[in-house]
């Protein structure tokens, strides 16, 4: 399987990359970032693109893969609504609507957020552009689409968020969370699980186009 990955520098990104590349049954990835990753290796290809809302560049390089998955996205904190929304819902649609047109036999799988709304009306800001970005998503003419709905995800494997405040709740509950995990499996997943997820899931499919935490834990254990 060949996979184009949009967001290898941020905690999720990391993590997706790292089973990528560790997976024999991926045999190129293909990250799209605006800096460096400072990874390398093999089978990996990193083209280094500023505008993340224009792909016209670079496009032509999109053709020939089986599965896009995008990690990249802002948190909400601190942002407003309309700077949100074009951090999300604009920017992921700009390389959703290219990869569809160049390469729509491809899979897509979004990593969007436990709690999103998918009918857009909520009260929680992040929640309802989180829904608006996953049902224009699948409604985009890929061979299929998947939007991934993570609660708490633990990094390992010395993963780090970006996010000051992410890296502090971290810090604090790293002792807490593998028992929470084994406690709450609907909750509580894993960089190495949601990784591992997307691959699965990419190759072969799963029966709903909308995955929570629970579903990510099983699907990447083979359940």
């Amino acid at each position: 399987m060949k996979v184009i990955l949009f967001g290898a520098r941020g905690m999720v990104g990391q993590g997706v990359l790292r089973e990528c590349l560790l997976d024999a049954s991926v045999e190129r990835v293909l990250s799209i970032n605006r800096s460096s990753s400072g990874q390398q290796n093999a089978k990996l290809t990193e083209i280094i693109h500023k505008d993340f809302f224009d792909f016209s560049a670079v496009e032509s390089q999109f053709a020939g893969y089986d599965a896009c998955f995008y990690c990249a996205g802002p948190s909400a904190a601190g942002m407003t609504e309309n700077d949100y929304f074009h951090a999300t819902y604009d920017m992921t649609l700009a390389a959703a609507q290219t990869l569809a047109r160049v390469n729509p036999a491809m899979t897509f799988i979004y990593i969007s957020g436990a709690g999103t709304d998918s009918t857009e009306k909520g009260r929680t800001m992040w929640a309802r552009v989180k829904g608006k970005t996953e049902n224009a998503l699948l409604r985009l003419p890929f061979k299929a689409s998947y939007m991934f709905r993570p609660g708490i995800i633990q990094p390992l494997h010395g993963i780090q968020s970006r996010t000051s405040g992410y890296r502090i709740f971290y810090a604090v509950t790293k002792p807490l969370l593998p028992l929470l995990r084994w406690l709450l499996p609907q909750y509580v997943t894993t960089t190495e699980l949601l990784g591992r997820a997307m691959i699965r899931v990419a190759q072969s499919g799963y029966p709903k186009r909308i995955l929570e935490t629970r579903d990510i834990n099983q699907v990447s254990l083979g359940k």
